[in-house]
């Protein structure tokens, strides 16, 4: 509500109406890349979604962030965090040096730095647009939930995390290639061949490290 200057009154319906807001700001097939619509359409709409998501999804969230405490240790890249609360919580943890944000949105890189700063963790971050931009050429844990389908070419960006890994490193990554039933996910990639070629990617480059909580995000370090 600070953040984005709302009354209390209005905060219940921003939130619920946030999926569909967000789906009917999708401009459909005029659309050149999907990049571009998290870059320059949605506002401060995907800070809406992303709220009221983590809000009704608490229980999943809390088991991503018990995973990723497992397996985050000192540099870890954040790739297309969102409102934060991974990096947030990866922040917190002793075992990490530092956080890079990256996220191409500004006003999801301004809120969680509006966070960080309100949970007094801002010193353990930097907020970036791009990985090019964190100057860092290896990192020990890569952190990509729920981005993967909303990007034109996720194998691509399996193959640049993978040249940023070292051999003891861990990604944590997850995807949902799906457009709904309703297609209330406008924005997510299911083409055939995109989709069968990210597989390929992630089956040449990677092995799956076994962990045991019962959630879609997968643990894997380089082939």
């Amino acid at each position: 509500m600070e953040f984005l200057s709302i009354e209390q009154g209005d905060l219940d319906g921003f939130l619920e109406n946030a999926k569909m807001d967000l789906a009917n700001l999708h401009p459909g097939g005029s659309l050149s890349e999907a990049e571009d619509f998290y870059k320059e359409i949605v506002g401060d709409k995907h800070l809406a979604d992303l709220a009221a998501w983590h809000i009704s999804s608490k229980d999943y969230i809390a088991d991503t962030l018990k995973l990723q405490q497992r397996f985050s240790r000192n540099l870890v890249l954040d790739f297309g965090g969102g409102i934060g609360t991974h990096a947030l919580a990866n922040a917190m943890s002793t075992k990490v040096e530092h956080v890079f944000f990256v996220d191409i949105n500004k006003t999801n890189r301004d809120f969680v730095e509006y966070r960080s700063k309100k949970l007094g963790v801002d010193n353990k971050l930097t907020f970036c647009k791009t990985i090019q931009e964190t100057k860092i050429s290896r990192f020990d844990t890569i952190v990509c939930l729920d981005v993967l389908e909303h990007l034109s070419d996720p194998a691509f960006h399996l193959d640049t995390f993978h040249k940023i890994m070292g051999p003891n490193s861990i990604g944590l990554f997850n995807w949902y290639f799906y457009k709904g039933e309703n297609n209330e996910y406008p924005f997510h990639v299911d083409d055939e061949q995109i989709v069968e070629q990210f597989f390929k990617t992630l089956q040449l480059k990677f092995v799956e490290v076994f962990h045991p909580i019962l959630i879609t995000t997968r643990s894997y370090k380089k082939n």
